[in-house]
């Protein structure tokens, strides 16, 4: 795919992303597609050499998807990356990585606030059995009952602590606490059975991620 074409189709689907998103795309060895947003800039140029210890790197390098910290000494600032590698006959044949700003430390909130009903109620991490994207809102799954949130689910998955959330699917995130059952579904998805009986589909997207991050 040449480089016209790459940014013609990063064009049309940056609108899916958070509007402090950077966008970068690379081959096995090089960036061949960089948009910048105006909240974090990595500086990169299409023909720039992916540097080691990258979000890209790392994707690259182990064959999955990654998401992570990655602090200053690799492009000058800390990012938060989301990178995912594409295959080409069972090789990795480049990456499409998200980049966004540092993402905050757990330790400085330990809930978010939803709205229900015309008021609002903080509720804590460990509270949340899962989070479900409706429209341009997130629902909001927790044991006291439900409500919403302003962020989508990749806005969320930003701020979400990653020792107890996972992302499954395009639609859902789950607390891991609250995974009753993991049942096959298919050669290569699963289907979630939630402490609330709740039936969530892990996509096969998402499938490998899930089994590695859940050790099995």
């Amino acid at each position: 795919m040449d480089t016209f074409t790459v940014s013609s189709i990063m064009e049309v689907i940056k609108g899916f992303f958070p509007n402090n998103t950077s966008i970068a795309v690379s081959d096995p060895d090089k960036y061949i597609y960089y948009k910048p947003s105006k909240i974090v800039d990595l500086k990169i140029q299409p023909g720039d050499h992916i540097k080691e210890g990258s979000a890209t790197f790392k994707a690259l390098s182990n064959r999955q998807k990654v998401t992570e910290y990655v602090d200053s000494d690799i492009y000058g600032v800390p990012y938060f990356g989301m990178s995912v590698p594409v295959f080409e006959d069972e090789r990795p044949a480049g990456a499409v990585t998200t980049i966004l700003p540092a993402k905050p430390s757990p330790i400085a909130t330990n809930f978010i606030t939803i709205r229900a009903q015309d008021r609002w109620y903080p509720i804590l991490y460990e509270d949340i059995l899962y989070l479900e994207a409706e429209s341009r809102k997130t629902k909001v799954q927790a044991t006291r009952g439900n409500g919403y949130h302003k962020l989508n689910l990749s806005e969320l998955e930003i701020i979400l602590p990653n020792h107890l959330f996972i992302r499954v699917h395009r639609s859902y995130i789950v607390n891991v606490n609250y995974i009753r059952e993991i049942q096959p579904d298919s050669h290569s998805t699963f289907l979630l059975i939630m402490k609330n009986d709740m039936r969530i589909p892990v996509s096969q997207t998402y499938s490998s991620f899930f089994r590695k991050a859940l050790y099995y």
